[in-house]
């Protein structure tokens, strides 16, 4: 029997800056870590202020896990130290592996209009932090989109849904990332796996998640999903758009400071002294 799974808890962004000072909402962090392994941060950036943004996230290292970027709109140029190069805009993706180490940087191209998108951490297994980095450049013409019968759009960045698998492959904690665009008084059942941790976060508009409750939730507000193998969402009178995600919880201690993560203190410190000695890089 299909179980729709209850909302076990909203999550509130915070707002926050980061790299030489980037204004930006903070959805997922070191305080819900243990709650949404194996995902590990959740950044929310959308301003058309250059101001807010233009000071970018110049060259830092990271660790035993991986970042993944989705431009909603506006372009953003990364470099890093295995020799990729690129920028990415409208509705692609970076999905970037840092394994054993990398140094990058990711700097806004601004073209004028607005900055907008997600950039999430997803944590690495212990016997996969070591592995040699690598870098996925995704487009967004190579990202398919599955419209339904109600009009709802469900872009597929990773994953599966309806049978249609995203462009993301070979990533270790194999999860789904779906961008769902849902028309007003609709309703969508997404199917998950009942062993993965799955949360959303409405971007725009608003939606419902609860089948016993027709209080909807605004657009600023992301939750945890309980138990179960399907997910539910809804609309009222105005449209909702959402960014889901779900992955297999990696159940391992972490160590985690800044952009490094690792399994115990004493790897994260040997990473930071590595990091100061010039031996962080890896040769392959």
């Amino acid at each position: 029997m299909k179980t729709i799974r209850k909302i076990d808890r909203h999550i509130k962004g915070q707002p926050t800056s980061d790299g030489a000072g980037v204004r930006l909402t903070r959805i997922l962090s070191n305080h819900t870590q243990e709650l949404l392994d194996p995902f590990l941060m959740l950044d929310f950036f959308g301003s058309d202020n250059p101001d807010d943004f233009m000071s970018g996230f110049p060259w830092h290292p990271h660790r035993g896990m991986e970042t993944v970027t989705y431009m909603i709109d506006g372009k953003v140029e990364h470099g890093d130290s295995i020799g990729n190069s690129g920028v990415i805009g409208k509705g692609d993706i970076q999905w970037m592996t840092a394994g054993s180490g990398i140094i990058h940087q990711e700097m806004p191209k601004y073209e004028g209009g607005k900055m907008y998108g997600f950039q999430l951490w997803v944590n690495l297994p212990s016997a996969s932090k070591m592995i040699p980095p690598r870098y996925q450049d995704i487009p967004s013409g190579k990202v398919p989109v599955v419209e339904l019968e109600n009009k709802t759009k469900v872009r597929v960045l990773a994953g599966t849904f309806n049978g249609i698998r995203g462009p993301v492959e070979n990533i270790i904690a194999d999860p789904e990332y779906f961008d769902v665009e849902m028309p007003e008084n609709t309703e969508l059942i997404v199917p998950v796996a009942e062993d993965h941790t799955v949360f959303a976060y409405i971007f725009e508009g608003s939606a419902g998640f609860d089948e016993n409750s027709k209080d909807l939730l605004h657009a600023g507000t992301g939750v945890l999903f309980g138990h179960g193998d399907q997910v539910l969402a809804q609309t009222g009178s105005s449209k909702s758009r959402f960014i889901m995600i779900a992955g297999k919880p990696i159940k391992e201690s972490i160590a985690w400071q800044g952009p490094i993560v690792m399994n115990t203190q004493q790897e994260l410190s040997l990473a930071f002294k590595e990091l100061r000695e010039g031996t962080f890089i890896k040769k392959s």
